[in-house]
């Protein structure tokens, strides 16, 4: 078999069978390690969004979207009185930064600023339409979607592509700052 067909054998078979997101089951709770890992396909009682649908609902309904990547934390080597800046963060436009609100398990303080955000964002409105995202393959924004469906929340999203899979297909990116913890 010349190298040429065998390219081609290979990229078909990559094409069959179920995508690696329709392999992943979802779990009974929360995701606590391995964050960065691929995700399911769905989330029970979210709707999980593609970029087109995501379009569609921002351009036409009232949505909170909400970026759940985690702020990464000064690096435990860097000497004290040492300047770091956290990597700068781009997300949807009009989006709210909840930084480290995706963990599977949250601290008390951590718990009580996610639920106080989005009684906030949602104008105290369980029915007002949240979406959340992160970065493709990652569990944040759907340990984030699941948890705001726990704590009532009747019309949650999920968007899996995440900043990173909305500025593939085209739509632009603004730079933001995590909203701070009070």
């Amino acid at each position: 078999m010349r190298p040429i067909q065998i390219c081609l054998v290979v990229l078909a078979l990559m094409g069959t069978g179920p995508s690696r997101a329709e392999t992943v089951p979802e779990p009974q709770g929360y995701r606590e390690d391995g964050y960065r890992a691929p995700t399911p396909a769905t989330l029970a009682g979210a709707t999980v969004l593609d970029g087109k649908a995501l379009l569609d609902l921002i351009t036409h309904e009232p949505v909170v979207l909400i970026d759940t990547m985690p702020e990464p934390p000064r690096p435990p080597d860097l000497k004290p009185g040492v300047y770091w800046q956290a990597p700068r963060r781009s997300n949807i436009p009009g989006s709210v930064w909840l930084a480290n609100t995706g963990y599977g398990v949250l601290s008390e303080e951590m718990a009580a600023y996610f639920d106080a955000s989005l009684e906030r964002l949602s104008l105290g409105d369980p029915g007002r339409k949240l979406v959340f995202y992160c970065e493709p393959n990652c569990w944040m924004s759907w340990n984030a979607a699941k948890r705001a469906i726990t704590l009532g929340y009747e019309q949650v999203y999920w968007y899996p592509g995440g900043a990173e899979g909305w500025r593939a297909e085209g739509h632009a990116l603004m730079p933001t700052a995590p909203i701070p913890v009070d």
